[in-house]
């Protein structure tokens, strides 16, 4: 097999594809694919906010990544920083409704993509596809 055609290489070039997608449809709203997935890690959390750690490990990221990304959507003002209440030394982050309306946006185009992405396969292909992918992912995790 070339190594070109090995499941890794497909997956990073489907990847790599889909992420151009995404950062080129998002554009208007001056948003990345990462400050998306911090703004929907806030989105579905209770109450729109959680501490600064628990969104670094939500998104795998390392604290140093975490901060800079919430620092850039501090600036366009789509998220606040707050300390706890109980424990000053804990960072909370918070989304906006200016936020909530980027996270409206950018879902539209994303459920456009992935509508792109599964196009050619029949409903069955598509719960299938979905199915060893997750099989996957929880066998590396």
């Amino acid at each position: 097999m070339r190594i070109e055609d090995s499941c890794g290489a497909l997956l990073k070039q489907i990847n790599d594809e889909l992420g151009k997608r995404a950062n080129n449809a998002m554009r208007p709203q001056d948003v990345t694919m990462t400050q998306f997935s911090v703004l929907m890690a806030l989105r579905h959390s209770s109450e729109g906010e959680m501490p600064l750690k628990e969104l670094e490990q939500s998104l795998h990221v390392a604290q140093s990544t975490a901060v800079g990304v919430v620092a850039r959507l501090e600036k366009k003002g789509f998220i606040v920083s707050l300390n706890d209440p109980d424990d000053k030394r804990i960072k909370r982050i918070r989304i906006t409704d200016a936020g909530v309306e980027c996270c409206r946006a950018a879902e539209k185009n994303m459920n456009q993509a992935e509508e792109e992405l599964l196009a050619g396969l029949t409903e069955t292909e598509r719960e299938i596809f979905r199915m060893l992918l997750c099989k996957v992912r929880d066998s590396l995790i």
